[in-house]
C-alpha cells in the first residue's frame, strides 16, 4: 500500500532505487478518488515528499522526478501537495544559520520553477533582503580568505537571480504601487532595491553579481515605478547623470541615492544598460518616442564606454550588451516613428560608428567577443531593412541600394588575411544571395581556396565558402529548367578544388581536405563521380613526388572523404568501381606522406563502425605496415596510429556483430550479405589478421630499429591491448593480444626500456601494465635480483638518460609484485602477501615504500661522500639518479588513500631533510657567478693545480658569498689529483666542469621535481593531530622558503627552470588551501620580493645579470596560480609597481630595481596563462620599453628591447613567415589604437621628438634611440578601407613624421622609415605620394644637398612603388596610366642614376626604381610601339646603361661605399633591356650592352646575375615551357661559356656556368671544345671531376655526370678509366658526414645516369664499379634527411622504369617512398645481375654487404672491450633513422630469392669456403664477446649489446645462405626475429652460447 511503499522508499540510500519507487507511489495517489483528498494518510503521504524534495540537493536527479511526478497529479491533490510546500517553506525560512541560507534559497528557486506557489510573496522577499545582507556582510568578514569568499559570493549570485525571478513570477507585484509604502512587501522590495544598487556599484564582488544586480535594479524600478510610461525617461535621466532629484519620489532617491547623485564607475554604467535592454518590453510597438529616445541614448553610452574600457571581461560584457541592443533596435523598427529609421538607417552616424565597431574588433583575440561582432553585422542588415522605404525596394531592387553595395565593395576589397572579411561576407551572402558578389568578383572561389594554406583562416574561409556554394545551388535549382544548372555549379566550385587538390601546396591541400571537401560532398554527394572520373584520368599523367601528392593523391583523399561521410555505399563496391587494387597499393606507398595517410585513411575510416573489414583491405593493411613504421615525422606517425586503432574498433565492434549472427544464425538464413561467407570464417580471419599485424610489430622491434619505428610499434600494440581488452565473463572477444605473448617477447618489450628516447620508454611501460599478470612470469630470483641490482646502479650512472631506464624498471617491479626477497630482508620487513585483488593496492604501496627506503639509503651514504668531494661524486655517482628514482615511484602512487600512513611519515621527513642536505651541496655551484665555468675543463695535472689561482681571481665578482659560506671544494679537496682519479669502484675518472654542471643542476631539478611532487600529491595535516595528512604546515613553509631562496639566487637557467616547475605545483596547492595561513603565503612572498626589489640593497643576493635570473619565474608562478574568476587583485597591483619602476629615472640607483622589472615584465607578458588579464597593461609596458631603450646604461637598454620584443609577439600574435611584416602579423591602425588608446598620443609624440631631432640643420650626426622601435611599431599597421569617419584617431598624422625620420643620418632607420610609410598610404593615393617625394628631389643645378635626405625619399619611393606594382590594380588600364605618370615624374630626376650624382648609394636606389618601372610598363614588342611618354622612358634607360660604367669601365675599387649595390642594380636594369630588346626584333646595334659583354665583367656580382638571367631562359628552354627557341642573342655562346669556364674562379659563378653547358644542347659546345680552350672532352672532364672532388661542390658533380653521360655517346671515345675515377669521385660524395648537399649533388647525378651506366643492358663499367654506384644508392637510400631519401628514391624510380627492367617489380613507373625502394633497388639489381650473367661475380659482393664488410654503417670497427667514453653526452653523428637490420632482411629475401630461382652454382668450391671461414670465424669472436659481457648486459651496456646483436643477426643470415649454396638448408636459422633471441633465451639476460656451425 501507500504508506509502506514511501516507507521503504524513505529507507533506501539508493539514489536509483527511489526513483523507482517514487515512479510507483503517483500512480497509486492518481487512483484514489476526490474524498481520498481528505484522506490523512493522502495528507502524511504528501507531505512527506514534499519534505523529500526540500532536503534534496538542486542537481539530485531525484527531486527532477519528484516535480514531474507531483505536478502530474489532480489538480485537488496539487493543491494539498502546494499546501504542505508552502507550510515547510514557511518553517525553513525561518532559519538563522546563515550557511543553511543557501539551501532554503535554492528550495525557492526550484519551487517557483515547478509549483505555482501562490501569494507568499512577502515571507519570500523578507528572506532574501535578510538572507543577502547577512551573507554580504560575512562576506566583507572573510575578505582573503578566497575560499570562503567564492562560496558566500555564489550564495549572493544565487540569491540575486533568484529574487529577480520571484519579481518577475508573482504578477501581483507588478500593482504594488497602488499599496501604501508602509506595507511589509513594499518594504522588502525597497529594502532589495537598495541591496542590489550597492552590489551594482561594488567592484569588489563578481561581476557576474554585479550584472544580474543591474537586471534587478531596473526590473523593480519596473515594477515599483508610477507612472509606467515615464519609466524610460526616468532611465535616461539615471544613465545620463542627470536625474532631477525633485521630481522623483523620496523612495527612489532613498533607494538608489548612490546611482542619482555621485559619478559611477563603468561597469555600473555598462551593467544599468543592459539591464535595461534585458528588462524593459521593446517588442510589439509598446515603445513611445521616450523608449526610442532611450534606445538611442543607449547606444551612445555604450560607444563612449567602448573608448574607455580596456579590461576583457568588460569589454565582452560590452560586446554582448552591444548586440542585445541591436536585437532591441530591430523588435522597436518593426513599428517605430519615421524619426528613428532617419537615426538608425544605413547612412546614419550610429550604424557608422556600429560598423566601425565591428571592424576594429572583428580580429580581436577573444573569441567570444569576434562572435558578437557577426551578430552585430548581421543585425545592421537587418535594420537597414527595416528603415528602407518599401516602395523603393521593390521597385529599384539591389542596385540602388548604396549602402548594400558599398558595403559589399568595400569587403572585396579588403585583403583575405582579415578573419571578420569572411564572417560579414557570409552574413553578406545571407541577406542578398550570392548572384551579386559573384557578379562583381567571378574568382572568388579561387581567391578563398588560395587563403586556405593558412591554418588560422582556415575555419572562417571554409564556412564562408559553405554558405555560399549553398546559395548558389539553391539559386541555380530555383531558375534552372532541367539538370544542366549541375555543370554551372560544378565549374564555379568543384574545379577550383580540384585545382587545388592537384597543383596546391601541402597545408593548402591538408585543409581544404579536411574543411572544405567534406562540406561540398555533404551539399551534393552526387559530385563525386564527377571528381573521381576527372581525376582518374588524369592520375597516370599526374603521379606526384616527395612535395606533390599528384592527382592519385587527390582521388584518395576524395574517396577518403566520402568513405568517412557515409557517401560510399559499401567498401567492396568502392573497390570495384572507382578505384582499381594497383591504385590502392600505390597509394600505400606513395612518395608523399599524406596519400600514404588518405589510402591507409580510405581502408581504415567508414561512417558506420561495424562495417565488416574485407579480405583484400586487411590483406593491404599488412602491406602497408610492412613500409610504413619508420616514418621520421611525427604528425604522420600520430595518424597512422590513430588510424589503425579506428580500424582495430572496427573489428573489436563488427566481430560482436558477427557472435551475434553465428548464434542466432539457423540453417534457413541467407547468406551475409557483406561477407557471402559464414560469420566463423569471418571471425577465424580477423583472429589470423590480429596475430599477424602483432608478430610484424613485434619483429619491428629488433636490435638497431629507429625511433620512429618503435615508436608506432608500441603504439599500435598498445591501442591493440587498449581495444580487445582482457575480457570476463560472457563477453567474446574476438583476439588477445596476451596469447599472443611468449619469454622472447616479453624480454623484447623489457628491452625497449634502454631506448635513449623517453616516449619509448612510457610506450613499452604502459604495454606491460595493460598484459595481465599471468604473461609476466618471473621463475628466477637470481634473475630478479639481477634485474633490481643493474635498476640501482643505472640509477646512479654518469649518463643522464640512464637513471630514466631505472625509474621505468623499479616500477615495473613493484607494480608487478616482483621485487627480489633479499630487498626485504635487508630493510627487515615483512614482505605482504598478495591473496586477492582487494589487496593488491596495499602490495604497490608496501613495495613502493621499500624501493624508496632503499634509494634513501644509497642516497644518503652518496650525499655524504659527496658533501667530503663534490668532484668525485660528479664523476662516479651523480646524485640527481637516486631522486629520479623516488620522484617516479612516488607519481605512479595514489598517495591520497596512503594505508600506511605510519610508516610513510618518518619517510617523508626523512626525503625532505635528504633533498635539503643535497641541495645544499650542489646550490653554491648553481648560485655562483660563473656555473658553466666553476671547474676547467682541462684534466691534466697542471691545469688542477692552477685551479687554486682561478678561484682566487673570480672571487671578487662573485656576489653570493661562496667562497666565505660553503667552501666544499676548496676546503674538503685541495684539488688532489689522487683524489680526483679515483671513485668508489677504484676506476680512473676524469672530471670536466660539464661533468660537475650536470650533476649538480640536475640534482637541483630533480629535488625541485619531488618537492613539488610531494606537494601536489601528499595529503596535508589540516591539524597536527590529523591521522591521515602527511605533511605538516610548517613542512611546506620550508618547501616554499626553499624554492624562494634557489629561485632568487640560482644563476643556471636549467635549475631555476626547474624550481620554477615546482613551485608552480606548491603554489597552485596552496591557492586552494582551506588553511588561511597557507593561503595568504604566496601573497606574503610577493610582496617581500617586491620589497626586495624596489629597495636595491648592495647587499641583496638577487641576480641582476641572466635577465634576473629566476626572479620573474618566482613572480610568475605567485601570479599565474592566482584563480582566474576572482578580480585578480595580485596581477593589478604587481603591475602597477613594476610598471612605475620600469620607467624612466634621474637615480642610478634605482637602475637594478628597472632592470628587474623590464625583466619581470617581459615574463609576464611573455606568460599564455594570464590571457587577457594582462593585456590593459600593455600600453603602459610599450611605453616603458620605448623610454627604456633611451637609457644611457647598456643593461636598461638590453631589458627594454627585450620586453619590447615580447609586446611585439603579444600584439601582433607569434610570427609564422619569414617575411618580417607578414600580413598575418599586422593590425588596422584603427583596431591598434582602439585596443591601445594611450599609445595613439604617445607614439604620435615621440615620434615627432624623433623627427625633429633627425631634421635638425646642424648636420650634426643625431641618433635617437627609440626611433628603430617606434617605426618598427608603426610598420605593422595597416589603413583599412573599411576605417570609418566617425574615429578620432586617424592615421594620417602620422605621415609627414614617417617622411622626415627618412632623412636619418643611420642608414638602417632610413630603410625601416621606408618600409614603414607603406602602410600608412592607401593603395590608390600612392602615384600622388611618389609624385609629390620625387618633387622634393634636388635639381642638378642645386648647390647644396645631403646625400642621407635624398636616400631616405628615393627608398619611400621605392617602397611605395613597389606596394603599388604588387596590389589589384595591376590590370586596368588606370594602373598602366598612373604609372606612366610616375615614368614622367622620374625623368625629370634622372641625373641621380648618372654620373653627375657621386653617390653610388643613391644611384643604386635611383636604378632600382627604374628597374622596377620597366617590369610594369607596356614593353615595346614587334609592330606595337607604346604611349609617346613611355617610349621616352626606355630610351633614357638606354642612355643611362650606355653612359655608365658597365660600358667605359670602373675607377673604383671594393673600398666605395654602395659599390657592390650599384653594381647589381645597373646589371639588373641591363639585363631586362637586352631581354626586351631581343623581343621586339631589335638588331644588335641597337642594343647598349649584351650578355657577352656582361659576362665579361670584372666583377663577380655583374657576371653572377647575367649568369642567373640566362640560367633561367636556358632551363625554360630545355624544357620546352619558354617561347620558340632563345632569341639570336642568346644562341650560339656555347664558346662564350667554355672559355669563362676554365677563366671563372668565384665558385658560385663556376657552378651556374656548368649548369647552362648542362642544360644546353652538347653539339653547340662539344665540337668547338678543342678550339677554344685547348682541351680534349675527356681531358675536360677530368678537370672538372678534379674540382667536384677538391671543392666539394655539387653542380660540377652533376655536371660531371652529364658530361660522362654524353662523352660515352657522343665522342665514342674510350673513357672508361677516367669513369672508373668518376665513379670513385660519387662513392667519396655519399658519405654521412658529409653535408647534405654533397649526397644531394650525388644522388642527382646517379640519376641522371642510371640508364646507361646503372641499368643498361650492356654495362658500360666494370662489375665492381657498378655495384659500387649500386651501394652509394642503397647508402643514400638509407639517409638520416628526407631530402636525401627523396632524391634517391628518383634512382629507384628510374631504375624500375627501364624497359629491360619495368617487369623486376610491380612498381614501375610509380612514384614510390624510400622505405620500399630500398627492397625494390634489390630486387631490380638481382634482376640485372641475372640478365648481365654475372652472379658468380656478383654474389660474393652481395655477401659481403650482408656481413657488413667494408660498411659506413656505424656497427663496424668498434670494440665492446675498450672503456667507456669519458663524455658525458655522445659526440659523434649518430643516423637515428637507417635499421640495419631492415636492410639484412631485403638484402637476405632477395638473395634467396635469387639462389631458388638459378639453374645452377653461381659460387666455385674455394670461393664458398672461403666466405664459409670468414662467417664462422666472426660467429665465433661474437660468442666470446657476449660471453664477456656482464650479467644484465642489454640494460647495463646497452650500446655494445645491440651493436652484437647486430652483428650476429647478420653473420646467421650470411651463413644460412651459404648453408643453402651448399644444399644444406638450415631452417632453424632465424633472421630478423625479435621474438627469438640469438642464442639460449630467459626472462631477462640472454646467456651466451657459441653459435653451432
Amino acid at each position: 500500500n501507500l504508506a509502506s511503499l514511501l516507507l521503504y522508499c524513505v529507507q533506501l540510500t539508493d539514489g536509483v532505487s527511489q526513483i523507482h519507487y517514487v515512479k510507483q507511489i503517483v500512480p497509486l495517489l492518481e487512483k484514489a478518488d476526490k474524498n481520498g483528498a481528505c484522506d490523512p494518510i493522502i495528507r502524511s503521504c504528501l507531505d512527506i515528499l514534499a519534505g523529500i524534495y526540500l532536503s534534496l540537493s538542486v542537481k539530485n536527479p531525484l527531486k527532477k522526478v519528484l516535480a514531474s511526478s507531483l505536478n502530474g497529479l489532480p489538480e485537488f491533490f496539487l493543491t494539498e501537495a502546494i499546501q504542505s510546500f508552502t507550510s515547510r517553506l514557511q518553517e525553513e525560512l525561518n532559519t538563522t544559520d546563515l550557511y543553511s541560507y543557501r539551501k532554503v534559497i535554492d528550495n525557492i528557486s526550484s519551487c517557483m520553477e515547478n509549483f505555482d506557489l501562490g501569494k507568499p510573496a512577502f515571507l519570500l522577499l523578507h528572506f532574501l533582503q535578510k538572507s543577502l545582507i547577512e551573507i554580504s556582510e560575512e562576506n566583507r568578514k572573510f575578505a582573503g580568505n578566497r575560499i570562503v569568499q567564492t562560496q558566500l559570493m555564489n550564495d549572493l549570485l544565487v540569491g540575486t537571480r533568484v529574487s529577480v525571478m520571484l519579481v518577475q513570477k508573482i504578477q501581483d507585484i507588478q500593482r504594488i504601487h497602488l499599496k501604501t509604502s508602509s506595507s511589509p512587501t513594499w518594504q522588502s522590495m525597497c529594502g532589495l532595491l537598495s541591496i542590489f544598487t550597492k552590489f551594482l556599484s561594488d567592484d569588489d564582488l563578481l561581476q557576474t553579481i554585479q550584472s544580474t544586480s543591474g537586471l534587478a535594479v531596473i526590473l523593480f524600478i519596473k515594477a515599483m515605478f508610477h507612472p509606467p510610461e515615464k519609466i524610460p525617461d526616468l532611465i535616461s535621466s539615471l544613465l545620463l547623470r542627470s536625474v532631477d532629484c525633485t521630481s522623483i519620489p523620496d523612495w527612489f532617491l532613498n533607494c538608489c541615492r548612490s546611482l542619482c547623485c555621485t559619478d559611477v564607475s563603468q561597469s555600473t554604467l555598462l551593467f544599468l544598460c543592459q539591464g535595461t535592454l534585458t528588462m524593459l518590453d521593446w517588442q510589439n510597438g509598446s515603445m513611445d518616442l521616450s523608449g526610442e529616445a532611450l534606445l538611442l541614448n543607449i547606444v551612445h553610452i555604450l560607444f563612449t564606454l567602448s573608448s574607455q574600457i580596456k579590461e576583457s571581461t568588460l569589454e565582452l560584457f560590452l560586446s554582448r550588451i552591444l548586440a542585445s541592443w541591436t536585437n532591441s533596435a530591430i523588435h522597436v523598427l518593426k513599428s517605430s516613428s519615421p524619426s528613428l529609421k532617419n537615426s538608425l538607417n544605413g547612412k546614419s552616424s550610429v550604424v557608422g560608428r556600429l560598423l566601425e565597431y565591428v571592424y576594429t574588433h572583428w580580429e580581436h583575440p577573444l573569441d567570444a567577443l569576434r562572435h558578437q561582432t557577426k551578430i552585430i553585422f548581421r543585425n545592421i542588415l537587418q535594420m537597414h531593412q527595416l528603415t528602407k522605404e518599401k516602395s523603393n525596394s521593390e521597385v529599384s531592387g539591389l542596385a540602388a541600394d548604396h549602402f548594400i553595395c558599398d558595403l559589399t565593395e568595400g569587403l572585396l576589397r579588403l585583403e583575405w588575411h582579415v578573419k571578420g572579411k569572411y564572417t560579414c561576407l557570409g552574413c553578406l551572402v545571407d541577406y542578398i544571395g550570392i548572384g551579386h558578389i559573384l557578379a562583381l568578383a567571378k574568382t572568388i572561389p579561387s581567391q578563398i581556396l588560395e587563403v586556405m594554406g593558412d591554418q588560422s583562416l582556415v575555419p572562417y574561409a571554409s564556412d564562408l565558402l559553405e554558405t555560399m556554394f549553398r546559395s548558389h545551388k539553391n539559386h541555380l535549382k530555383s531558375q534552372a529548367l532541367d539538370s544542366t544548372w549541375i555543370d554551372e555549379w560544378h565549374e564555379t566550385w568543384v574545379s577550383p578544388l580540384l585545382f587545388i587538390l592537384c597543383e596546391g601546396n601541402l597545408d593548402q591541400k591538408s585543409y581544404v581536405i579536411d574543411y572544405y571537401l567534406p562540406k561540398l560532398l555533404n551539399c551534393s554527394p552526387e559530385s563525386l563521380s564527377y571528381m573521381v572520373k576527372i581525376l582518374q584520368t588524369s592520375a597516370d599523367a599526374k603521379t606526384g613526388s616527395y612535395n606533390s601528392r599528384g592527382a592519385l593523391g587527390a582521388l584518395m583523399a576524395c574517396l577518403r572523404t566520402a568513405r568517412a561521410h557515409g557517401h560510399l555505399q559499401s567498401a567492396t563496391d568502392t573497390w570495384r568501381n572507382l578505384v582499381s587494387s594497383a591504385r590502392i597499393k600505390q597509394g600505400l606507398i606513395h612518395q608523399h606522406c599524406q596519400v600514404r595517410i588518405d589510402t591507409l585513411g580510405l581502408l581504415c575510416e567508414s561512417n558506420r563502425s561495424t562495417e565488416i573489414v574485407s579480405t583484400e583491405e586487411m590483406q593491404w593493411i599488412q602491406f602497408f605496415i610492412t613500409y610504413n613504421l619508420n616514418s621520421q615525422s611525427p604528425g604522420v606517425r600520430q595518424q597512422i596510429c590513430s588510424l589503425l586503432k579506428k580500424l582495430f574498433c572496427r573489428i573489436q565492434e563488427s566481430s560482436q556483430v558477427l557472435y551475434k549472427q553465428e548464434q542466432s544464425r539457423s540453417k534457413h538464413e541467407p547468406e551475409n550479405e557483406l561477407t557471402k561467407q559464414h560469420p566463423s570464417v569471418s571471425l577465424q580471419q580477423y583472429k589470423n589478421f590480429m596475430s599477424s599485424i602483432c608478430s610484424h610489430l613485434f619483429e619491428a622491434l629488433f636490435p638497431g630499429s629507429s625511433y620512429p619505428t618503435r615508436f608506432s610499434a608500441l603504439t599500435i600494440l598498445g591501442s591493440i591491448a587498449e581495444v580487445f581488452p582482457v575480457t570476463e565473463g560472457q563477453v567474446q572477444a574476438v583476439y588477445q593480444l596476451s596469447h599472443d605473448i611468449d619469454v622472447g617477447r616479453f624480454q623484447t618489450l623489457m628491452e625497449c626500456f634502454t631506448s635513449t628516447f623517453e616516449e619509448v620508454k612510457i610506450l613499452a611501460f604502459d604495454l606491460l601494465m595493460k598484459l595481465p599478470k599471468t604473461v609476466v612470469q618471473f621463475q628466477d630470483s637470481e634473475k630478479l635480483q639481477g634485474l633490481f641490482q643493474a635498476a640501482l646502479e643505472l640509477s646512479s650512472s654518469t649518463k643522464p638518460y640512464d637513471c630514466v631506464t631505472a625509474s621505468y624498471l623499479l616500477n615495473f617491479l613493484i607494480w608487478q609484485d616482483v621485487l627480489p626477497s633479499s630487498l626485504f630482508d635487508s630493510l627487515k620487513t615483512q614482505q605482504t602477501a598478495c591473496e586477492d585483488g582487494d589487496k593488491s593496492a596495499i602490495v604497490v604501496e608496501r613495495n613502493t615504500l621499500m624501493v624508496i627506503k632503499c634509494l634513501l639509503e644509497n642516497l644518503e651514504e652518496e650525499v655524504s661522500q659527496a658533501e667530503n668531494s663534490l668532484l668525485q661524486a660528479a664523476a662516479s655517482f651523480p646524485l640527481y639518479g637516486r631522486v629520479h628514482c623516488v620522484t617516479g615511484a612516488l607519481q605512479r602512487l595514489s598517495l591520497n588513500n596512503l594505508q600506511l600512513v605510519s610508516e610513510w611519515r618518518p619517510v617523508i621527513e626523512k626525503l625532505l631533510l635528504m633533498s635539503y642536505r643535497l641541495s645544499a651541496v650542489v646550490s653554491p655551484v648553481i648560485q655562483s657567478s660563473s656555473p658553466e665555468g666553476l671547474i676547467p675543463m682541462d684534466t691534466d695535472s697542471e691545469s688542477a693545480s692552477r685551479l687554486q689561482t682561478i678561484l682566487n681571481e673570480i672571487q671578487p665578482r662573485d656576489t653570493n658569498d661562496y667562497f666565505t659560506q660553503a667552501k666544499i671544494l676548496k676546503e674538503h679537496d685541495s684539488f688532489d689529483l689522487e683524489d680526483l682519479n679515483v671513485s668508489k669502484e677504484r676506476k680512473t675518472c676524469d672530471v670536466t666542469a660539464q661533468m660537475v654542471l650536470v650533476c649538480c643542476w640536475r640534482s637541483m631539478k630533480e629535488v625541485a621535481l619531488l618537492l613539488g611532487t610531494l606537494c601536489q600529491l601528499l595529503p596535508m595535516q589540516s591539524v597536527p593531530e590529523s591521522s591521515n595528512g602527511l605533511l605538516t604546515e610548517e613542512q611546506v613553509k620550508e618547501i616554499g622558503d626553499y624554492f624562494k631562496q634557489h629561485l632568487l639566487q640560482s644563476r643556471h637557467r636549467g635549475a631555476f627552470e626547474l624550481a620554477y616547475t615546482g613551485f608552480v605545483k606548491l603554489t597552485e596547492i596552496l591557492n586552494r588551501c582551506p588553511n588561511v595561513s597557507l593561503q595568504k603565503l604566496p601573497e606574503q612572498w610577493l610582496w617581500n620580493v617586491l620589497e626586495e626589489i624596489k629597495c636595491s640593497d648592495p647587499s641583496s643576493k638577487l641576480c641582476a645579470t641572466r635577465r634576473s635570473a629566476g626572479i620573474p619565474f618566482y613572480i610568475q608562478a605567485l601570479l599565474a596560480s592566482e584563480p582566474k574568476k576572482g578580480k585578480m587583485d595580485l596581477l593589478k597591483i604587481t603591475m602597477k609597481e613594476l610598471i612605475s619602476l620600469a620607467g624612466p629615472t634621474d637615480d642610478s640607483q634605482s637602475t637594478v630595481p628597472q632592470v628587474h622589472a623590464l625583466n619581470i615584465l617581459r615574463a609576464l607578458f611573455r606568460d599564455t596563462r594570464l590571457g587577457e588579464n594582462i593585456i590593459p597593461y600593455v600600453a603602459d609596458g610599450a611605453k616603458a620599453a620605448i623610454l627604456g631603450f633611451t637609457s644611457p646604461v647598456w643593461a636598461v637598454r638590453n631589458s627594454s628591447t627585450l620586453l619590447f620584443s615580447t609586446l611585439i609577439t603579444r600584439i601582433f600574435g607569434v610570427k609564422r613567415g619569414k617575411d618580417e611584416l607578414s600580413k598575418k602579423n599586422r593590425m588596422t591602425g584603427s583596431e591598434f589604437f582602439s585596443r591601445f588608446p594611450e599609445l595613439y598620443p604617445f607614439l604620435l609624440q615621440q615620434l615627432e621628438a624623433v623627427a625633429n631631432t633627425v631634421d635638425s640643420d646642424t648636420g650634426e650626426l643625431n641618433r635617437h634611440p627609440s626611433m628603430f622601435l617606434l617605426l618598427l611599431v608603426l610598420g605593422r599597421l595597416y589603413p583599412s578601407p573599411m576605417d570609418g569617419t566617425y574615429s578620432a584617431l586617424s592615421m594620417a598624422p602620422f605621415i609627414p613624421f614617417i617622411m622626415r625620420c627618412g632623412r636619418s643620418p643611420d642608414y638602417r632607420s632610413r630603410e625601416m622609415a621606408a618600409r614603414a610609410l607603406v602602410p600608412f598610404v592607401m593603395v590608390d593615393e600612392i602615384p600622388t605620394t611618389i609624385r609629390t617625394l620625387l618633387a622634393k628631389l634636388p635639381n642638378c643645378t642645386d648647390q647644396r644637398f645631403r646625400q642621407n635626405h635624398i636616400h631616405g625619399t628615393l627608398l619611400q619611393v621605392f617602397h611605395l612603388l613597389q606596394a603599388f606594382t604588387d596590389s589589384k590594380y595591376r590590370l586596368n588600364t588606370y594602373f598602366q596610366q598612373e604609372l606612366a605618370d610616375v615614368a614622367v615624374c622620374t625623368r625629370a630626376k634622372l641625373w641621380l642614376a648618372e654620373r653627375q650624382n657621386p653617390c653610388l648609394v643613391t644611384r643604386a636606389v635611383y636604378i632600382d626604381i627604374l628597374f622596377l618601372l620597366t617590369r610594369c610598363l607596356d614593353k615595346p614588342t614587334k609592330g606595337n610601339q607604346p604611349a609617346v611618354e613611355c617610349l621616352g622612358f626606355w630610351e633614357d634607360v638606354r642612355r643611362i646603361i650606355s653612359g655608365s660604367e658597365l660600358i667605359t669601365g670602373f675607377t673604383y675599387t671594393f673600398t666605395v661605399p654602395g659599390l657592390p649595390q650599384y653594381l647589381q642594380s645597373l646589371t639588373k636594369l641591363a639585363i631586362t633591356t637586352a631581354a626586351v630588346a631581343a623581343q621586339a626584333g631589335e638588331q644588335a646595334g641597337n642594343i647598349p650592352i649584351s650578355f657577352s659583354q656582361l659576362l665579361e665583367s670584372s666583377f663577380p656580382e655583374v657576371r653572377l646575375l647575367t649568369l642567373e638571367a640566362l640560367l633561367e631562359r636556358f632551363s625554360t628552354a630545355a624544357l620546352g615551357l619558354g617561347e620558340k627557341g632563345l632569341p639570336p642573342l642568346q644562341r650560339n655562346m656555347g664558346e662564350t661559356f667554355l672559355m669563362l669556364a676554365v677563366k671563372e674562379n668565384h665558385p658560385e659563378c663556376f657552378c651556374k656556368i656548368l649548369k647552362i653547358l648542362h642544360c644546353m644542347d652538347p653539339s653547340e659546345w662539344l665540337s668547338h671544345m678543342q678550339r677554344c680552350i685547348h682541351l680534349t672532352p675527356k681531358e675536360f672532364l677530368i678537370w672538372t671531376m678534379d674540382i667536384a672532388s677538391n671543392e666539394r661542390f655539387a653542380p660540377p658533380l652533376i655536371a660531371s655526370a652529364q658530361l660522362s653521360y654524353t662523352l660515352c655517346f657522343q665522342t665514342r671515345d674510350s673513357v672508361a678509366p677516367t669513369l672508373k675515377q668518376w665513379v670513385q669521385l660519387v662513392v667519396s660524395s655519399c658519405g654521412e658526414h658529409l653535408p647534405t648537399e654533397s649526397r644531394l649533388a650525388a644522388a642527382e647525378a646517379l640519376t641522371s645516369t642510371t640508364p646507361f651506366l646503372l641499368t643498361s643492358p650492356h654495362p658500360v663499367l666494370g662489375l665492381q664499379d657498378t655495384l659500387a654506384l649500386w651501394r652509394c644508392v642503397l647508402t643514400l637510400l638509407q639517409s638520416e634527411e628526407q631530402a636525401v631519401r627523396d632524391a634517391a628514391t628518383g634512382t629507384v624510380v628510374t631504375a624500375m622504369s627501364q624497359e629491360n627492367t619495368c617487369r623486376s617489380t610491380e612498381f614501375a613507373f610509380c612514384q614510390v617512398d624510400a622505405s620500399i625502394a630500398l627492397t625494390l633497388a634489390l630486387a631490380v639489381l638481382c634482376d640485372l645481375l641475372q640478365q648481365w650473367d654475372q652472379l658468380a661475380l656478383g654474389l660474393p659482393v652481395l655477401l659481403g654487404w650482408l656481413l657488413g664488410e667494408d660498411d659506413d654503417f656505424p656497427d663496424v670497427g668498434f670494440d665492446p672491450r675498450s672503456p667507456g667514453s669519458h663524455y658525458l653526452f655522445e659526440k659523434a653523428e649518430i643516423n637515428f633513422w637507417a635499421e640495419t637490420l631492415i636492410f639484412v632482411k631485403y638484402l637476405h629475401e632477395h638473395l634467396l630469392r635469387l639462389l631458388s630461382t638459378s639453374s645452377r652454382r653461381p659460387l666455385s668450391p674455394e670461393s664458398l669456403r672461403h666466405l664459409r671461414r670468414t662467417a664462422s670465424e666472426q660467429g665465433h669472436l661474437l660468442s666470446q664477446l657476449f660471453r664477456e659481457l656482464p650479467p644484465a648486459a642489454e640494460f647495463l651496456k646497452t650500446v655494445e649489446f645491440t651493436r652484437l646483436r647486430i652483428q650476429e643477426e647478420r653473420t646467421l643470415a650470411c651463413l644460412q645462405l651459404l648453408a643453402f649454396l651448399e644444399g644444406k638448408e638450415r631452417e632453424d636459422t632465424p633472421v630478423l626475429r625479435a621474438s627469438d633471441s640469438p642464442a639460449e633465451a630467459n626472462q631477462f639476460t640472454l646467456a651466451k652460447t657459441e653459435t653451432a656451425h
